[in-house]
């Protein structure tokens, strides 16, 4: 079960954290990769790596807030491959800060980084999910999507988050007719280049201790599971789905 040989997968943000995760998770399981992110020579570092698996790879430098990029992007990925059968939604950012101090910059970064994007990417590579009439869509929210939190103020993430959780839902209930579903990922806290200065901090790894069950950060590769299950043939049908992969902390 859960073989991707002969699949194409799309991952933006795979340059780092996540999103470079994930591919090497896709690559194992014998997916050909489409991984974009902004800083190319990443991208390439990562391709050979992947490369190693026995899988192709098609790096492209792509701003997923600039929707002509994402254009471009799709247009490359369905000339060397012919088809896209699977879009994980993994690049993201955000300026942290409360509804009360929040400017409009750091709002808009966030907004446009963690949810446009997601719709600007999705509506270019479902049109060609539709013409093969397959598709696995995975976004990658968060917990934060689903809760608020006494930790740290960051009003825009939370509600960026939140976006994305219910952008799939209208997503899965909209494209189900061309045999495309769509299903949503909340990680919970994972260490990566984005997160690890907040994590590191010992009132923050308290907090952790105090509020996950399992009682501990998420090690890397612990989402890949998840969004193999969801990408796979055997998945079909599991559509509209919000996966916590928290350790708990949503469950109390």
């Amino acid at each position: 079960m859960f073989q991707l040989k002969g699949r194409v997968a799309v991952i933006t943000g795979a340059s780092s954290g996540l999103g470079k995760q994930m591919a090497k998770g896709f690559a194992s399981q014998g997916a050909d990769l489409v991984i974009m992110a902004r800083r190319l020579e990443r991208l390439e570092e990562l391709k050979s790596e992947l490369e190693q698996l026995g899988v192709r790879c098609l790096p492209v430098k792509c701003d997923v807030t600039n929707p002509s990029d994402i254009k471009n992007a799709a247009l490359e990925a369905e000339r060397v491959f012919g088809k896209v059968d699977i879009l994980v939604n993994c690049a993201g950012s955000a300026k942290n800060n409360g509804v009360l101090n929040m400017t409009d910059e750091e709002w808009k970064f966030t907004i446009d980084t963690d949810l446009n994007s997601v719709f600007y990417v999705t509506r270019e590579f479902a049109n060609i999910m539709k013409k093969n009439n397959y598709g696995r869509i995975i976004n990658i929210a968060s917990m934060y999507g689903m809760v608020g939190n006494m930790a740290m103020d960051t009003v825009a993430y939370h509600s960026s988050k939140g976006g994305v959780i219910n952008f799939t839902r209208a997503v899965a209930a909209e494209l189900a007719k061309y045999n495309i579903t769509c299903n949503a990922i909340c990680p919970g806290y994972f260490d990566t280049e984005l997160t690890h200065e907040t994590l590191i901090t010992e009132s923050f790894t308290n907090y952790m201790k105090a509020t996950v069950p399992v009682g501990r950060y998420g090690h890397e590769g612990e989402l890949n599971a998840g969004a193999i299950f969801l990408a796979s043939d055997e998945a079909s049908y599991v559509t509209g789905v919000i996966l916590p992969i928290d350790g708990g902390y949503t469950a109390v």
